[in-house]
């Protein structure tokens, strides 16, 4: 049996700040595990590394369930976003392994493939109406079938999600926290446009999903989601914080717009509710905040059971690591919806070899043992760690505000 002998945590900022272990056995192997939590890096390396590492040296590397439990229901503090992306870390790294001894792509020892390939959306925004639309036809030809729209809000200095440049938004900005300003009412009035230009522009036959960014009541929610029902839209991401899941409830009496959420989710128990009473149509939990592939199969489990859908997040705060593995698990599963994809720097790419590819819609983890990335060593530590932090918001009279 194999027993891990080494434990690494390598943090890089090949653009931006990634977490990410790195682990390897008594015979050679190694397995790598995003760790990644955007803003909040430093936490997870040291729960790492203080904690967790010590732990694991001399353990069965084969033994990925019992290992997860011994990091879950050993810890008297248990869950929470540190945790569970830690546990990610070492969860993924261990099925990396585990696959490259089989000789097999990940997805085969998940059960197989469900499907030829993983749809995906990709983010379009703009200051404008105009511009959003314009670079949501440019994704289109590119052969993107799901397309996520944003634009600046009229009347607002800066929306969040809107890309500052051309190809994509970072959701992270190095220094002090940004501070963005807030209106409900602009914001309101400003998506149906969008929605109905957007369709004019594109058509019937490319998907179309809007992130609300947890910044609406639920009242606000349901009625946003009515304005957008003859535009179809994929779904609505974030509408309401879910702290309190009954809020969700509101929001479907009032409206028949599929409903997403989830992505800063880091349990089972976190979507229990929303699950079990159908509250949702899509679920957002991902791979490096929800505990890794071995939970987030449970929820998806669950989901299943339900008649609900995985939307796993992808935004580029995930590192190539949790992208190889979301596709490995996307490609496995079945009831998989769709996956969030942002393209990474040229630079990331080269910090961290991927063998996932694009091609007509979709992404394809590659046939390669393992999870098909890794991350090369000396080129990561030519991009120190730099602190950023996601934007706060603040109501236009000042008041603090959701994220």
């Amino acid at each position: 049996m194999p027993r891990i002998v080494e434990a690494e945590v390598i943090t890089t900022c090949p653009g931006r700040n990634f977490v990410t272990l790195r682990l390897v056995t008594d015979d050679g192997v190694t397995g790598v595990g995003d760790a990644t939590l955007n803003g909040r890096e430093r936490a997870v390396a040291s729960y790492l590394e203080d904690h967790v590492i010590p732990c694991l040296i001399g353990r069965d590397a084969h033994r990925i369930e019992d290992t997860w439990q011994y990091l879950y229901r050993g810890a008297y503090w248990r869950r929470g976003p540190v945790t569970m992306s830690a546990i990610a870390a070492v969860d993924v790294a261990l099925w990396d392994i585990k696959a490259k001894l089989a000789g097999l792509p990940l997805y085969q020892l998940l059960g197989g493939a469900c499907r030829e390939g993983v749809l995906v959306y990709c983010h379009a925004s703009g200051e404008t109406i105009e511009e959003t639309v314009e670079h949501a036809r440019g994704f289109a030809r590119e052969g993107y079938r799901a397309i996520r729209i944003q634009s600046g809000v009229p009347g607002l200095p800066s929306t969040y999600g809107v890309a500052k440049e051309k190809f994509a938004y970072e959701p992270a900005e190095k220094g002090l926290p940004p501070v963005n300003a807030w209106s409900t009412e602009k914001y309101l009035r400003s998506v149906p446009p969008l929605f109905a230009a957007a369709r004019e522009a594109l058509g019937w036959d490319v998907h179309l999903l809007h992130d609300v960014h947890h910044r609406l009541t639920p009242i606000e929610a349901g009625r946003l989601g009515k304005d957008l029902e003859p535009f179809r839209p994929f779904w609505m991401e974030d509408a309401c914080p879910a702290e309190n899941q009954d809020n969700f409830r509101l929001i479907r009496q009032h409206t028949t717009t599929p409903l997403a959420v989830g992505e800063i989710f880091n349990s089972i128990w976190d979507c229990r509710q929303l699950i079990e009473e159908q509250l949702i149509d899509y679920i957002r939990a991902t791979v490096v905040h929800a505990g890794g592939i071995t939970h987030l199969r449970r929820i998806a489990a669950l989901a299943d059971l339900h008649r609900i859908r995985t939307g796993c997040h992808g935004a580029t705060d995930l590192s190539p690591v949790t992208m190889a593995a979301a596709l490995h698990f996307d490609l496995s599963i079945p009831n998989f919806g769709i996956q969030e994809y942002m393209r990474h720097t040229a630079e990331t790419d080269a910090v961290f070899p991927h063998a996932y590819s694009f091609d007509d819609g979709m992404l394809h983890p590659g046939n390669e043992p393992g999870l098909g990335v890794d991350i090369d060593l000396a080129l990561a530590a030519k991009y120190p760690y730099e602190r950023a932090y996601l934007p706060v918001n603040r109501l236009e009279d000042g008041t603090m505000f959701d994220w």
